[in-house]
């Protein structure tokens, strides 16, 4: 086993990045810190990863380098209650489906952008 980890770092790629910092950080209330120059970097609660099948790996280049791309959903308890919430700070959302692995929406961040928003059906991780 590999020691040392003491956590992750996501990156997610928008065309108005700075305008999605501040939606995340004043909509759901992510604490953030300023890296330098207004560069915030979120905390998120705590998270888990699942590693899906695939045809071809999903990739991204980043510093030079080919790394796995990956879709982030944020995870809820009562997927009524955060879309009305959603409803309430009017963003805008898909209507919510169900899975074999819970009930999800999609939600549009102010540069069009989509992040998905679940319940879960299967045991958590953490």
């Amino acid at each position: 086993m590999v020691k040392g980890i003491t956590g992750a770092h996501w990156l997610m790629y928008s065309k108005d990045a700075e305008a999605d910092r501040i939606f995340l950080r004043d909509v759901f209330g992510l604490r953030a810190v300023d890296a330098g120059e207004g560069w915030l970097i979120l905390a998120l609660p705590p998270s888990e990863l699942g590693v899906h099948p695939s045809e071809s790996n999903f990739v991204l280049g980043h510093g030079d380098q080919k790394l796995f791309g990956a879709v982030l959903y944020l995870m809820c308890d009562d997927i009524k209650a955060a879309v009305k919430s959603l409803k309430e700070h009017r963003i805008k959302h898909t209507p919510v489906a169900k899975a074999g692995w819970g009930r999800f929406t999609v939600l549009q961040l102010p540069s069009g952008g989509g992040i998905g928003l679940y319940q879960p059906a299967h045991p958590r991780a953490v």
